[in-house]
């Protein structure tokens, strides 16, 4: 391998690096967990004001919430898992769940 091309092949990989880097920022990581809030509690059509617990880092490739609220029309508190696909930035969301019987308590 010609020695001269490996200098060339480190300046074409560093913005890849730099990206890299800024990806893992306490800045990147406030503005994912923004995103995953507001697309979950969007997502949330069947709860009233849905209020988003955001997990701060996610997995490698899911941002996760869960979402709770009353349920729209109905009495009591329900809880929905949110999952945001950090490539195409787009959000799934799970049935409703009673949160009484997942043992959550509401809070005032």
């Amino acid at each position: 391998m010609n020695r001269n091309i490996i200098p060339h092949l480190a300046m074409a990989a560093l913005p890849f690096l730099i990206t890299a880097a800024q990806a893992s920022s306490d800045e990147a990581w406030k503005q994912l967990a923004a995103d995953v809030d507001a697309k979950c509690r969007k997502a949330a059509v069947a709860i009233e004001k849905p209020k988003a617990a955001v997990d701060p880092f996610g997995t490698s490739h899911y941002g996760l919430a869960l979402v709770t609220g009353k349920p729209k029309g109905a009495k009591g508190l329900i809880v929905q898992i949110c999952v945001y696909d950090k490539q195409e930035k787009s959000v799934e969301i799970g049935s409703a769940m009673d949160a009484e019987k997942l043992g959550f308590t509401p809070t005032k």
